[in-house]
C-alpha cells in the first residue's frame, strides 16, 4: 500500500497514536510527528494522541533527589514521585500541542486525571511468584470519553497524558502509557491503535532482523509472547488488550523514522482472530 492509499484508507476512521521512544527527545522527529498528526486530521481522520514520558520523568526525579526503582519493568512510584510524574507529563503534552500548532493544527491537552478521563486501580507486580507493591502505580479501569469527544467536535486533536485517578481514594496513579493508550482505544472502539517505539516492529528471532513480523493475529501473538524481548512485552500486552476490547487493528511502528505515520505502512500489524466481532 502506498502513502496516498494508506492515508485515504484512514479517512473517517478513529486512530489512537501512542507517542514515545526517541521521537520524544529528538526535536526533528517531534516536529515530523506534529506535521503527520495535522496531515492525518486534514485528511479526515479522527486522531487522538496519548503519551508517557519515561526518560523525562527519570531526569526530573533525579533532579529532585527522588530515587527511581523498577520492578518487572514498572516504576515504583511514591506519592511524592507521582506529583512529579504528573508535572512532567503535563509539560510534555504542552510541548506536543505546540508542535501541532506549529504545523498549522489545533490541539487540546488533557491530563488523564482531569474530568475523570482515566479512572484506575492500584496494581502490583509479580516477582518470584509473589505480589509486590509498586506504590502509586495503577491500570486504567474506566475511561470517560466525554472530554475526548468534546475536543474532537471542536476540531482539536486531543493529546492525553497517561496518568489516572484511583477510583477508591481519588489519588493520582502512574499508568504505563502503552496500557493507557490501549484502554482509550478500546473505549472509543478505534479502528487503529498505532504504538510508536524504537524498533522496526516485532521479531520472531531477535537479533535476526530478517525475522521481522509483518502481520500476525492476536492468538498467534499470545503464543509468541514468551519468546519476545522483555522491552516489547508491555506493547504486546497493550495490543492484545486493545484487540480484546474491540479495536480493529494495532500496529507497532518505528518512531525513529520521520513521517512514518503518513508514509507507506511498515512495522508489525496485529489483527483480531479470524471471525471475531471487531474483524474488518
Amino acid at each position: 500500500m502506498d502513502m496516498d492509499n494508506w492515508v485515504d484508507s484512514l479517512r473517517g476512521k478513529t486512530v489512537v497514536v501512542k507517542f514515545g521512544g526517541n521521537a520524544m527527545i529528538d526535536d526533528d522527529l517531534a516536529a515530523s510527528f506534529g506535521h503527520d498528526i495535522v496531515a492525518l486530521q486534514g485528511a479526515g481522520v479522527r486522531v487522538i494522541v496519548t503519551h508517557g514520558g519515561g526518560p523525562q520523568i527519570s531526569s526530573a526525579l533525579v533532579a529532585q533527589g527522588i530515587p527511581s526503582e523498577f520492578r518487572e519493568g514498572l516504576r515504583v512510584t511514591s506519592r511524592e514521585a507521582v506529583a512529579v510524574v504528573r508535572e512532567v507529563l503535563v509539560r510534555i503534552g504542552a510541548e506536543l500541542a505546540d508542535r501541532v500548532s506549529a504545523a498549522g493544527g489545533s490541539a487540546e491537552t488533557l491530563s488523564g486525571d482531569t474530568h475523570g478521563l482515566f479512572l484506575g486501580r492500584i496494581m502490583t507486580a509479580a516477582v518470584d511468584g509473589e505480589a509486590v507493591e509498586l506504590g502509586q502505580v495503577g491500570e486504567v479501569s474506566r475511561v470517560n470519553l466525554a472530554p475526548i469527544e468534546d475536543a474532537l467536535a471542536r476540531g482539536a486533536i486531543p493529546i492525553v497524558s497517561a496518568i489516572a485517578v484511583e477510583e477508591a481514594s481519588g489519588e493520582l496513579l502512574n499508568v504505563n502509557a502503552d496500557s493507557a493508550a490501549a484502554a482509550l482505544a478500546a473505549a472509543i472502539k478505534a479502528d487503529w491503535l498505532l504504538l510508536l517505539t524504537d524498533v522496526a516492529g516485532l521479531y520472531r528471532d531477535w537479533p535476526d532482523t530478517s525475522s521481522l513480523i509483518s502481520t500476525i493475529d492476536s492468538i498467534e501473538l499470545a503464543t509468541l509472547t514468551p519468546t519476545l524481548q522483555s522491552g516489547m512485552i508491555p506493547k504486546v500486552d497493550a495490543a492484545l488488550h486493545a484487540l480484546a476490547g474491540g479495536v480493529a487493528r494495532v500496529r507497532i511502528m518505528d518512531g525513529r523514522t520521520p513521517h512514518l505515520l503518513v508514509a507507506a505502512p511498515s512495522g508489525t500489524t496485529i489483527f483480531p482472530p479470524k471471525g471475531s466481532i471487531n474483524e474488518s
